[in-house]
């Protein structure tokens, strides 16, 4: 006999640790927006992920890399004034917490007080302890990234497949362990392969949450206009579309120029 699985008004950290721990599956989509973020809300996603992938898909850059921190707070802002129950968790971007634990507290404790988000994400581990220690010191939750760290993608020269060899997969294992040890309520595996990821997500309490990390881990995220099909160039094997919505798009654009042109838009009812 199945037992029913509970329905969470308002999502919180504590709600994802719950879920993992009755084995329900955990679904995170990213906004950026206040439409986008209210009808994610809506189809019942558990976390909104406000993601530096902002920076390619909203303003056409080729990493993640050139979003400030004051862009993200704008649209994080954005997306909690049209959430009710998701949670939402904020990307802190390239440069505000890397370099000393004092100013990534500044940075996690400005988007917590302008944009109104409920937790801050940071890629890495042991590297970025004293960091993720000193904002959970201030009360801020703090989901992890590990794996594929695009922040880091000069560094690493390709978005390739992560933790292969038996060095980097221990070493990802260690850095799991250690987020979960500080304080890290979730992490998030980016890009690596399925069965480290299930052994992370069977090794700690906290949800692991993948993207390309396989179906052995407690929850999945996808940058939504991705599997929406808005981005159609992107083309990667983890990626499902729902919707091919670049073709219907364009077919309705088209559709409106040429009802404009041909001065069928707007007719006798649509005037007044």
């Amino acid at each position: 006999m199945s037992v029913a699985k509970k329905q969470y008004k308002r999502v919180t950290t504590k709600s994802l640790v719950d879920m993992k721990a009755n084995g329900q599956k955990i679904s995170m989509l990213t906004a950026y927006d206040f439409t986008m973020a209210k009808i994610v809300d809506g189809a019942g996603i558990d976390v909104i992920l406000v993601g530096d992938s902002a920076s390619n898909v909203m303003a056409g850059h080729e990493t993640t890399l050139p979003i400030t921190l004051d862009q993200m707070i704008y649209h994080a802002s954005s997306v909690v004034r049209g959430i009710e129950r998701s949670l939402v968790v904020v990307d802190l971007p390239f440069g505000s917490y890397q370099s000393d634990p004092k100013e990534a507290l500044r940075s996690a404790i400005r988007i917590m007080k302008e944009s109104g988000g409920h937790a801050v994400k940071l890629e890495g581990g042991k590297e970025i302890k004293e960091s993720i220690k000193r904002i959970l010191n201030a009360g801020i939750p703090v989901m992890g990234h590990l794996g594929l760290t695009p922040q880091s993608i000069y560094k690493f020269g390709t978005y390739t497949v992560r933790a292969k060899e038996e060095e980097e997969a221990d070493k990802l294992l260690e850095d799991a362990l250690l987020l979960e040890k500080i304080g890290c309520f979730a992490i998030v595996l980016e890009k690596v392969p399925a069965k480290l990821a299930q052994k992370v997500a069977e090794s700690i309490s906290i949800p692991v949450i993948g993207i390309g990390a396989g179906g052995g881990v407690d929850g999945q995220v996808l940058v939504t206009h991705d599997m929406l099909g808005m981005t159609h160039e992107f083309n990667p094997r983890f990626l499902r579309r729902y919707l091919d919505m670049f073709e219907e798009m364009t077919s309705a654009f088209k559709k409106y120029n040429a009802d404009v042109k041909s001065k069928d838009f707007p007719n006798e009812s649509e005037q007044y």
